[in-house]
């Protein structure tokens, strides 16, 4: 009977549901596990096949893992607020909560149809009041912790969606969605103090299971840095203080440079003699993101300040002031000294405007190139640390700074703090009111959620304020200080909000009076696995662990860290080996797969599809393979022998093939662990016929898998009581993994003249003799004297004759 994926999957997933096999339970006797995937944002587009792979990944160990008998949550959710969906209610008229509800429905369908044995009780959405009422709660916590403040900051600015971008959405100075002028402007934003826990950051990478390149961008966005703090003095009467690494260099100092946006500029305003070549260099600059500023092949420019000057406080000399698009002002104090000398960017500066050039590392011609190479070598022209290495230099500069007070030794990172504010309509209310009188004061917990009014546009204002602004009895209330009047807050919160806590929400999803109690927080803490994508291991992950931090310090959770374990998947690429998108016309919709070959087959095909943490291109003749072997494996129940052991010839194979499955598993390495089904099946087949005893352990493998035609399977041919997926994970015995005979390379004069198959357990007598005895190992060392005889149990021989 040929095997009808339409009719079986179907039945499996609403048996599945209906059992509820997959439901977690809090406070289980069992061992626990949390088994975690990044919630998805429910696009207007849809799945295509590159999501459900890490969906896929996870459920297959989660599977395992009930099969071992843990306690599993493996939950899902749903990332809802954001710009998509404001810009889609904007251009269609329609409220953004509608087609995100849509969305969200359309998803569920797609990811159920898929068998991913998600604990769909513990659903959440970040859209939902009752989820954002935690999300305020923690912002509350936060700002009375001191961690949450309002600043005035540059920000880039769209002149026709009247919002502000970050620096990705801005390309050439124009912005990426609509093609329109943008520049930088003041505003006053909501700021979360991460910089307060930038060096634990780093320090508790070394307390996960995080692969090496998810650790290095994590420290390299931090980017600390050690070096020192240094005064100069200006002409002006003020002092400029600049943050270097290399105070060792300060006597190759020959310029400084300012930010066009430092505040001293307009100090100092009357004492500029070309004020207007510095008004139109900061127009030009105020058009261009951060990215676009510091990009190292651009072409360096700048203005002279004309008429202040500064003074190098190691040896006095008077040097010009510039101020140039590549120092930002949100970066250390907005102000370089520059040593052309020792730094290329510097170096192509000073020879642009003529400036000098000297060396204080000795090493190159540094009046042809820089002479970057210099973390190493000997002081010159460096008045008191001539002839000192470089690392002495620092210390003695650094004392010399501190004891002359004008410098000191300072830890610095290039993390800021996190800008959290969106002039937006589409997300969490900032619970924050204005008074008059009393300041920023915080709603009352007992008002939370405070929930987004109904708005009939969504449109920023003019002056650049949320949609909200318009909505004057929302916004106008009463000060819960003083009772007074006084104004919301109408900038909402990004969308980074809501994921960086939801996996603590699955672990007590309904309760009403905490985000998650302490019995479920300390009962499942910490996540033991959690998957995403590469390109979410730099801001999730920070802004997430920063969150957790803060919430263990106020003993709110309680571990340091949220995920012990964090991997990363690869992209599944078109067929022409390009990201999958609609302008490409590439893009494979899961619906299709599941609808001609089977969610089984999909399912193997994606774990088949190669090396998991790489990228793949899709095959649909790799597809069509996948599906051959569900069909192989529904066949065997027609030639099935009545006997419950595994057949001598066979019983190696399983045993070996149980090993492969389970440890390739744990290491990602699921293609893998479907070719040695593969090479199973094969070895069955060979054998004629299948047992009952071989069936039903062939089944419990496949099964994380191919989860839909191993239950029917099991269910037609009486395998066992219950449910494939309730049966204990099989198990190996390692006496009966061993290979019965290996295979030796024999080597004369370490050239490969032979391999011998021999027993696993051959002696070193043996295998020497053997190897002497093969007629062309023995043609070469006929006539010669053997002299040295190595033997490598079980790998090779070499004879070194002479």
């Amino acid at each position: 009977m040929k095997y009808d994926h339409k009719t079986v999957e179907p039945k499996w997933q609403k048996a599945w549901e209906q059992a509820g096999v997959f439901h977690a339970e809090n406070g289980s006797d069992k061992p626990q596990y949390f088994a975690l995937i990044e919630f998805p944002y429910p696009s207007g587009q849809g799945l295509h096949v590159g999501h459900p792979r890490p969906y896929t990944a996870l459920d297959v160990v989660a599977r395992k893992r009930r099969m071992q008998g843990y306690n599993v949550l493996y939950p899902i959710g749903w990332d809802a607020f954001g710009l998509p969906a404001e810009n889609y209610a904007i251009k269609n008229h329609v409220h953004p909560e509608g087609i995100t509800r849509d969305n969200i429905a359309r998803f569920t369908k797609q990811i159920k149809s898929l068998g991913i044995s998600f604990d769909w009780s513990r659903e959440v959405c970040t859209i939902d009041p009752d989820y954002y009422k935690w999300t305020q709660w923690i912002f509350l916590q936060l700002y009375k912790h001191g961690l949450a403040y309002k600043k005035e900051m540059n920000v880039n600015w769209c002149t026709s969606c009247k919002c502000v971008l970050a620096n990705e959405e801005v390309v050439n100075g124009v912005c990426e969605r609509c093609g329109s002028e943008v520049v930088h402007k003041v505003k006053s934003q909501w700021m979360l103090k991460i910089t307060e826990y930038a060096q634990r950051l780093i320090d508790d990478l070394d307390t996960v299971d995080y692969p090496d390149r998810v650790k290095a961008q994590q420290k390299n966005w931090i980017g600390r840095s050690t070096g020192a703090e240094v005064d100069f003095a200006t002409s002006a009467g003020d002092k400029l203080t600049i943050y270097t690494t290399r105070p060792d260099t300060l006597y190759g100092a020959t310029y400084m440079v300012i930010s066009p946006e430092h505040p001293y500029i307009e100090k100092w305003a009357e004492k500029l003699a070309n004020l207007e070549a510095v008004r139109e260099y900061q127009a030009q600059a105020a058009r261009k993101s951060d990215f676009e500023r510091t990009e190292m092949q651009k072409d360096k420019t700048g203005v002279r300040l004309e008429g202040v000057t500064a003074v190098n406080p190691v040896n006095g000399k008077e040097i010009p002031i510039f101020i140039s698009d590549y120092v930002l002002v949100s970066y250390g104090t907005g102000a370089i000294m520059a040593v052309p000398a020792h730094d290329s960017r510097d170096w192509d500066f000073a020879k642009k405007f003529q400036l000098p050039i000297i060396e204080v590392v000795k090493g190159g011609d540094v009046q042809q190139a820089a002479f970057t190479d210099c973390e190493t070598g000997v002081m010159v022209n460096s008045g008191i640390l001539d002839g000192l290495s470089v690392e002495e230099a620092k210390k003695r500069i650094t004392e010399y700074l501190e004891e002359k007070g004008i410098g000191h030794a300072k830890v610095n990172y290039k993390l800021r703090d996190w800008v959290f504010s969106r002039q937006r309509y589409w997300g969490e209310p900032i619970p924050m009111v204005y008074c008059e009188k009393c300041g920023w004061e915080p709603v009352p917990e007992s008002q939370l959620p405070l929930r987004l009014p109904q708005v009939d546009s969504y449109e920023p204002t003019d002056t650049g304020e949320s949609p909200l602004a318009k909505m004057t009895d929302w916004v106008n209330t009463s000060c819960p200080c003083c009772g007074g009047p006084a104004k919301r807050e109408t900038d909402t919160m990004p969308q980074w909000a809501g994921s960086s806590w939801y996996f603590l929400r699955y672990m007590d999803p309904h309760n009403p009076n905490a985000l998650a109690s302490k019995e479920a927080l300390d009962y499942w803490s910490p996540i033991d696995w959690y998957n995403g994508g590469m390109e979410h291991t730099t801001l999730h992950l920070l802004y997430s662990r920063f969150w957790h931090k803060f919430l263990y310090d106020t003993g709110i959770v309680p571990t340091a860290e949220p995920y012990q374990k964090r991997t990363s998947h690869g992209m599944i690429l078109g067929e022409d080996g390009q990201k999958m998108s609609k302008s490409r016309g590439n893009v494979v919709n899961p619906d299709d797969i599941v609808s001609e070959f089977g969610a089984d087959t999909m399912r193997l095909y994606e774990m088949f599809i190669g090396d998991f943490e790489k990228s793949a291109p899709w095959s649909t003749n790799g597809v069509k393979g996948c599906r051959r072997l569900v069909d192989r494996y529904w066949n065997l129940r027609e030639n099935l022998i009545d006997s419950e052991e595994l057949r001598p010839q066979l019983e190696g194979a399983f045993h070996k093939a149980v090993k492969k499955v389970s440890e390739d598993t744990e290491v990602l390495k699921f293609n893998t662990a479907i070719a040695a089904l593969m090479a199973l099946m094969n070895d069955m087949t060979a054998a004629g016929g299948v047992t009952r005893g071989e069936l039903r352990l062939f089944t419990l493998l496949l099964n994380p898998f191919a989860p839909h035609v191993t239950e029917e399977l099991w269910e037609a041919c009486g395998l066992g009581e219950g449910m494939a997926c309730q049966q204990p994970w099989p198990q190996y015995d390692p006496e009966k993994c061993r290979e019965s005979t290996i295979e030796i390379v024999v080597q004369v004069k370490g050239k490969v003249r032979a391999r011998l198959n021999v027993a696993a357990d051959i002696s070193q007598e043996e295998a020497i003799g053997l190897a002497k005895a093969e007629p062309k190992v023995a043609e070469e060392i006929a006539g010669k004297t053997v002299v040295k005889e190595i033997y490598v149990p079980g790998k090779l021989v070499n004879l070194v004759v002479r």
